[in-house]
């Protein structure tokens, strides 16, 4: 390991939860964490604990009159019709005890990783419990409070660092699209699963960018069923030159694992081999165009054991600088522990074997409409 890394990770971030039945469970980051310890992946020196995000920081992106609702809220207040209007009270973003304090640690600890990486404390950061990509300036969305995402691009341009956000979570990147759609020094690229089967339902290709930020705005949206070959024949032929040519002075990455196959909230075919190429690239790229400032958040994934575990210990081993073998084993310990009585064996392999998603009948079909959607972009896109 020749630069500074640091995970981000506290057991408070358990805290995080809207209610025993949904989906979007902390227990999953818990559950990373103690992989990545058994697989001999983390030394001392590289934990790193959250500190909350101040009111003062959360205010750089979102308005005053949405914390008062989400500290009221928080704190035990009534849904009431404005609340909902505001996203709060919904079946996707309820209110819980303590929702402002919990998603404000979550910010902290990406908003904290932004400016170690900016300082050059740190070269590499990775936030398991970042990516709040859908939340807005005064509405939270798909299970998203506060948008840390925006607050640590901030912290980077508050250094004088252009930065480009790439994200691979199988949901559009809204909200993060959003608030920089007219900065022409924020790059956003989001692959995911197209808008016309899956939430939020936005990131066509003709989304662009506006006024002065027009161009720096990358919309890939993906057919349903997409594999690790299609999607990584995408990735190559967008991420690389669109950075060359942007030439960002730091990457903000979002690694949310939703597009597996096993995951049940979206329609996708990849397996953890394709978050462990796509870091291996993102690393690549970082040290080539960036200057090496890197930092990696966490994201989507609602297989909460057989998937992210797995995905996100690939991430972080190769941002440390140790990336794993491909034949590296899940740790005894880690799956005796964990294995659901009467349901199938977990996982033993970390990164999935090749075979374990066939091939359907229908895949030419599938990577020939994720071809035309490239060619199209390519026509429209002053960055490829």
């Amino acid at each position: 390991m020749s630069h500074p890394v640091a995970l981000i990770y506290s057991d408070a971030y358990q805290g995080y939860r809207f209610s025993p039945d949904h989906p979007f469970n902390p227990i999953r980051l818990r559950w990373t964490y103690e992989m990545i310890e058994e697989l001999g992946l983390l030394a001392p020196s590289e934990l790193r604990g959250p500190e909350p995000a101040s009111d003062e920081a959360l205010l750089r992106v979102h308005t005053p009159s949405y914390l008062e609702e989400v500290r009221r809220l928080s704190s035990g207040g009534a849904v009431r019709e404005s609340s909902l209007l505001y996203g709060l009270g919904t079946e996707d973003d309820p209110g819980f005890p303590g929702m402002h304090e919990a998603a404000a640690l979550a910010v902290g600890g990406t908003l904290g990783a932004a400016r170690a990486v900016a300082s050059g404390d740190l070269v590499h950061a990775f936030n398991i419990g970042g990516g709040l990509h859908h939340a807005f300036a005064a509405q939270a969305a798909g299970f998203c409070i506060y948008n840390d995402i925006a607050l640590a691009i901030l912290a980077l341009r508050d250094a004088g660092l252009k930065v480009a956000y790439i994200d691979i979570d199988v949901h559009h990147g809204d909200g993060v699209q959003e608030i920089f759609y007219r900065d022409p020094d924020v790059l956003t690229i989001s692959f995911h699963e197209s808008g016309r089967y899956l939430f939020p339902g936005t990131g066509g290709v003709e989304e662009l960018g506006a006024g002065p930020g027009l161009g720096t705005s990358l919309n890939v949206p993906l057919e349903p069923f997409t594999d690790d070959a299609s999607w990584l024949e995408l990735f190559e032929a967008i991420v690389p030159p669109a950075l060359r040519i942007f030439r960002p002075d730091a990457l903000v990455t979002l690694h949310g694992c939703d597009g597996h196959v096993l995951d049940p909230l979206a329609d996708m075919r990849l397996t953890t081999r394709f978050y462990w190429r796509t870091a291996a690239r993102l690393h690549e790229l970082a040290h080539e165009v960036a200057g090496g400032r890197w930092l990696g958040l966490g994201g989507g994934g609602y297989e909460l054991l057989r998937v992210v575990p797995r995905a996100w210990s690939l991430v972080w081993a190769e941002m440390r600088g140790t990336p794993l073998p491909e034949e590296t084993r899940v740790p005894t310990a880690f799956n005796r522990r964990h294995q659901p009585p009467g349901e199938a064996p977990l996982p033993d392999l970390v990164v999935d074997p090749q075979d374990l998603v066939p091939a359907l009948d229908r895949q030419g079909e599938i990577s020939g409409r994720n071809r035309a959607t490239l060619a199209r972009l390519r026509q429209i896109s002053p960055l490829l």
